[in-house]
């Protein structure tokens, strides 16, 4: 995924790697390896994240949207989350709210105790359209969502508020997202 801000400039790209998926029963997982290099190619963080797949519904690991910027923060310390999965149901339809993902992670780095909370609340089904990206097209849920990150430093929060648009494709997962500091979209699948 090409990440661009709110000027269409690149500033990095995303890229995941299905490392491993597992079956069983009606339930699929699969272990996402992700690396974050900036616009000069440089390599900036690396995470290791599950998606699964219970009874239709899609579930990301909410540490996937953890701003790589806060992750290179998280690299040389210790960190401590449960998981937490933001779903993404099968048979969602217009008009259709979704349900709310709230992730907190505590961690240390540099001997300073910090920690992350994202909340991504109000996540409304607002139409379905069809997307063009460099990687192709997809028939997409337009889902709108109140996204708030407040990140602690020593005690002392800095939170970011920002509503966000993705665009959903059953069977896929997101192609594009847009906010008022940027975007994301597929440029490329391998």
């Amino acid at each position: 995924m090409t990440i661009s801000n709110n000027k269409g400039k690149e500033s990095g790209k995303m890229t995941y790697v299905v490392s491993d998926s597992k079956k069983n029963g009606s339930s699929i997982t699969a272990t996402i390896n992700s690396e974050f290099v900036d616009a000069k190619g440089k390599s900036i963080t690396k995470a290791t994240n599950n998606v699964k797949c219970e009874n239709g519904v899609m579930q990301m690991d909410m540490k996937t949207f953890i701003p790589p910027a806060q992750t290179e923060q998280m690299k040389a310390g210790e960190a401590k989350a449960s998981d937490v999965y933001l779903e993404y149901p099968a048979n969602m339809n217009v008009g259709d709210q979704l349900k709310d993902g709230q992730f907190n992670m505590d961690y240390e780095s540099s001997g300073l105790k910090s920690s992350i909370e994202i909340s991504i609340t109000e996540r409304k089904v607002e139409g379905k359209e069809s997307v063009t990206t460099p990687a192709g097209t997809w028939e997409c849920y337009k889902i709108s969502a109140k996204n708030k990150i407040v990140s602690k430093i020593a005690g002392i929060g800095f939170p970011i508020k920002m509503d966000v648009v993705e665009w959903f494709a059953p069977g896929f997962g997101i192609v594009k997202t847009e906010s008022k500091s940027g975007k994301t979209e597929i440029t490329s699948i391998k």
